[in-house]
């Protein structure tokens, strides 16, 4: 008995490890590449807008693959969709490394985008399928924290890759990473079962209205935490006056703490229930949101970190919650898909949010130009964003799944 607990119990870490690589690589595919465009600018003599093509067409594949992907997971099985997945990253770094001009770095970047959404969304519909249901919440959590991670790791990695070795060795670092990752798949993952692959006709079902709220939900607190991406290097340098170091370090507050609450957040969600801690996530997040718009303006920069340090732990408690209700409403042979919904309503949220969330900064500033707007012309300009954004999530934590916000057992 004690033998086949011990046995499973390995089985169990070697598939976890294999799933948050995954993870890892398409987080640090997500990221590894923006440090390297003023380099990509100098190394093929192309304007700054074509070389930006490189993260855009990165961002854009894997948007619009999540769906796809997750669909083919549920059809074709998960294990062979994933390795299939692996290959195709692996392969598309190859040809990222070698690519002798911009022009095929773009299409390389475009299908790497593609397996990396195979990478995202079939490693959470995999690690829900495999994990125990006393455990969903913080198998969740480890995935939320593992993303975090190769996110925030990704600038400073590639900054250290790209002195020592070129902008190619973003690319040759990934290949022995990625190869790994398929290894440990083609050993580790449970092989498919036909019981469990999903019919045409279960595919083209529309999704619950409980689901539809996870996605609309999901897609409102991305874009907040977007705008946070986005506006804070304005406000912190210009608002602020600090200096780029400086800038950085304050905005590494936010990724670190998302690395070291992440498991914790999936721990809440499997001792106090998925519905009650998406409620405080969201609770958080307006919290956060809302101390945003006038605290870093009467306080400077400690204000600003207090309010990420209410925000961010808020983001990785909702996402643990969501995600594992999400998916524990979900069929077996529909986990695929509906992990594939929920990266879609995350990634386009993530888009509205650098454009239609930053459009409203400019606005609030009275101008495009941030470089020439005065301080006072920064603070409205944040007061306002996250005004809206706070208002955001007070109308997400309304349109929450039911008893998403009961905050008593």
């Amino acid at each position: 008995m004690e033998q086949a607990i011990a046995l499973t119990s390995r089985k169990t870490r070697s598939i976890t490890i294999t799933l948050a690589l995954s993870t890892l690589l398409a987080s640090l595919g997500t990221s590894i590449a923006n440090i390297a465009l003023p380099t990509l600018t100098e190394a093929f003599s192309a304007p700054f807008a074509r070389v930006q093509m490189v993260v855009v067409a990165f961002l854009a594949a894997m948007t619009i693959s999540v769906a796809i992907a997750g669909r083919l997971g549920d059809r074709l099985g998960l294990k062979r969709m994933l390795v299939a997945g692996l290959a195709l990253f692996t392969v598309a770094a190859a040809l990222c490394a070698v690519a002798p001009d911009l022009r095929l770095l773009i299409v390389a970047r475009a299908l790497q985008g593609i397996g990396a959404a195979f990478l995202m969304t079939l490693s959470m519909a995999t690690m829900r399928q495999s994990a125990d249901e006393a455990r969903a919440g913080r198998a969740m959590g480890l995935l939320g924290t593992v993303s975090a991670m190769g996110t925030a790791l990704g600038p400073s990695l590639g900054g250290l890759l790209i002195s020592a070795t070129g902008w190619r060795g973003i690319f040759w670092m990934q290949l022995p990473l990625a190869a790994i990752a398929l290894l440990l798949a083609l050993a580790t993952l449970p092989a498919d079962s036909d019981e469990e692959k999903s019919t045409p006709a279960k595919l083209l079902q529309v999704p619950d209205k409980r689901l539809t709220q996870n996605l609309i939900v999901n897609f409102l607190v991305a874009a907040v935490m977007m705008t946070t991406l986005v506006v804070a290097p304005f406000y912190l340098g210009l608002g602020l006056g600090l200096g780029k170091t400086s800038v950085g370090l304050v905005m590494a507050i936010g990724p670190a703490i998302s690395v070291f609450s992440g498991i914790p957040s999936g721990r809440f969600v499997d001792i106090h229930g998925s519905r009650r801690m998406l409620g405080v996530g969201l609770v958080l997040l307006a919290t956060g949101a809302f101390l945003l718009a006038f605290l870093p303006n009467l306080i400077g920069v400690a204000g600003y970190a207090v309010s990420i340090a209410i925000l961010t732990p808020g983001y990785q408690l909702f996402q643990a919650a969501n995600n594992t209700a999400a998916l524990a409403n979900a069929p077996k042979d529909r986990r695929g898909t509906v992990s594939g919904l929920l990266n879609l309503s995350r990634n386009t949220g993530l888009i509205a949010g650098a454009s239609a969330m930053g459009g409203l900064f400019a606005f609030g500033t009275g101008t495009g130009d941030f470089t020439h707007a005065m301080p006072a012309a920064i603070a409205a300009g944040m007061r306002l964003t996250f005004l809206v954004a706070g208002s955001m999530m007070v109308v997400a934590t309304a349109i929450a799944p039911p008893r998403s916000v009961i905050l008593r057992r």
